[in-house]
């Protein structure tokens, strides 16, 4: 199988995982939110946001330095693993005796025993971090299918059980801890390589001085995301904090499964093109356009049919949740570009370059946030969407000398598909004005809208359209000869 047909047979795998893992959220989520009230997701959202830091030092950017690293070993990826074992144990350590200050923190003793539960997945995930490094070094993205789809069933059932049982908080708990530990114990079921008994410093250290600028950007990133989170549930209510979160959770999992599919699959590829400036511009142009082309009309349609869709399946009470969706919607529209620039450069070895822009990031994230702050959580969101763009800025300017790849030249990659996008939800718009039933609105718009985006790609001869063609149309009829 040639690289072309490698990389879009991988990102099939990874966007069958990412789809089925999102079909099963999405039915997850909404049968929650309908079963628990908005406070219990704010509170959950509190804990998340420590977690979710902490769960960037249990990569460390040694993850990436697996993969970007030409000639990794078995004495590579054990190193890395008895390092992460460890570190994972001591931050557990930490996070189950700060439980008491968190819960005083938040005036809410409630929350240490959540903290203390939910804080294991810290210790699961650093059990699995080497071997999604290996599954993504190897491109074998078929086990993260399985992997995932299995932990995300099987924590569902258990979630949704708890709720129907009035166990409220603790059914969001056991969700999210489960889903990692299935996960993870069938990645290693299913995953051939095991820890050797064998550790090396020196070899360790060579991945850090890689790894650990990609770690401080990382947090750096995480960290401002969840800072989001600590204000508002400090400074305003945890009802506002849970309609935040969920107008952020339906846009960001359509992002994560289209963008991150592709983010997965793109960082080993590139990094094996390294050495191949021209190769890599090209890949990056590819990934631009393909994946804007997929995840733009998807922001779009979201964000139009936004309160029909919250009204019919989360019920009125969700409604406050809808302006924030909608501007989430805008926020990751542009997240291609983002993912496109940052993987090209960490596949060619400038983690220095990726450190530097996210300081340059964060201060002025920071700025936006401490005038927005001030006034309301919308305020706070529409700053998100201003700091988010000028990040799109920050992130491609280093590769208009690294791959002779401008800004401009991305947005023109990326036109066809915003342009598309546009026309479509003008089309589909009119019909959230009637008056007939939300259901019958989202049959209508939903089609109508892929229908007016497949037109148009035809009508326009968009490229990107015509490529997704032929290679899907090549690896069924290479399916076909194999069989």
């Amino acid at each position: 199988m040639d690289k072309k047909q490698s990389v879009i047979t991988n990102f099939i795998w990874r966007l069958m995982e990412r789809g089925g893992t999102y079909v099963m959220n999405f039915v997850v989520s909404i049968i929650l939110a309908r079963l628990l009230e908005p406070s219990l997701y704010g509170s959950i959202a509190l804990v998340t946001a420590i977690t979710a830091i902490l769960q960037v030092f249990v990569d460390s950017g040694m993850a990436n330095s697996l993969i970007q690293k030409k000639d990794t070993d078995d004495l590579d990826y054990s190193s890395v693993f008895y390092f992460n074992l460890v570190f994972c144990l001591v931050l557990y350590a930490g996070l189950f005796a700060a439980a008491p200050m968190i819960g005083r923190l938040y005036h809410d003793m409630s929350l240490v025993p959540v903290v203390r539960v939910l804080g294991l997945t810290i210790v699961v995930s650093g059990v699995k971090n080497v071997q999604q490094a290996y599954v993504a070094k190897t491109m074998q993205f078929r086990r993260f299918f399985f992997a995932t789809l299995g932990g995300t069933v099987f924590s569902a059932i258990v979630g949704i059980t708890l709720a129907f049982l009035g166990k409220g908080v603790w059914a969001l708990v056991f969700q999210q801890l489960l889903n990692v530990t299935v996960n993870t114990a069938i990645l290693w079921l299913t995953v051939g390589w095991r820890p050797k008994p064998i550790f090396s410093w020196q070899r360790l250290g060579r991945l850090i001085s890689y790894g650990w600028k990609l770690l401080v950007s990382q947090l750096l990133d995480t960290a401002y995301l969840k800072l989001y989170q600590f204000i508002i549930g400090l400074r305003y209510s945890t009802a506002d904090l849970a309609y935040y979160n969920k107008g952020d959770q339906f846009p960001n999992l359509i992002m994560e499964n289209t963008n991150a599919s592709l983010d997965s699959v793109l960082l080993p590829v590139l990094s094996s093109e390294q050495d191949d400036p021209a190769r890599v511009r090209e890949m990056t142009s590819r990934a631009i356009r393909v994946s804007t082309y997929v995840l733009m009309p998807l922001m779009a349609g979201l964000a139009v049919c936004a309160e029909p869709l919250i009204r019919f399946l989360l019920t009125d009470k969700w409604l406050p949740c809808v302006p924030y969706m909608q501007i989430f919607c805008l926020y990751y529209a542009f997240w291609p570009l983002h993912t496109a620039n940052l993987n090209a450069i960490k596949a060619t070895g400038h983690s220095g370059i990726f450190l530097y822009q996210e300081i340059l990031k964060k201060l002025l994230e920071t700025a936006v946030l401490l005038v927005t702050m001030r006034y309301s959580v919308m305020a706070i969101t529409w700053g998100l969407l201003f700091s988010g763009f000028a990040s799109v800025l920050i992130n491609a300017w280093p590769n208009r000398k690294l791959l002779h790849y401008s800004i401009l030249q991305q947005l023109r990659d990326a036109l066809p598909a915003m342009l598309l996008s546009l026309v479509m939800g003008a089309v589909i718009f009119p019909v959230t004005r009637t008056g007939l039933p939300d259901l019958v609105k989202l049959l209508i718009m939903v089609p109508a809208g892929a229908a007016v985006y497949a037109a148009g790609s035809v009508l326009f001869k968009v490229e990107s359209f015509r490529y997704i063609r032929d290679v899907l149309l090549s690896l069924v009829h290479r399916r076909r000869v194999d069989a």
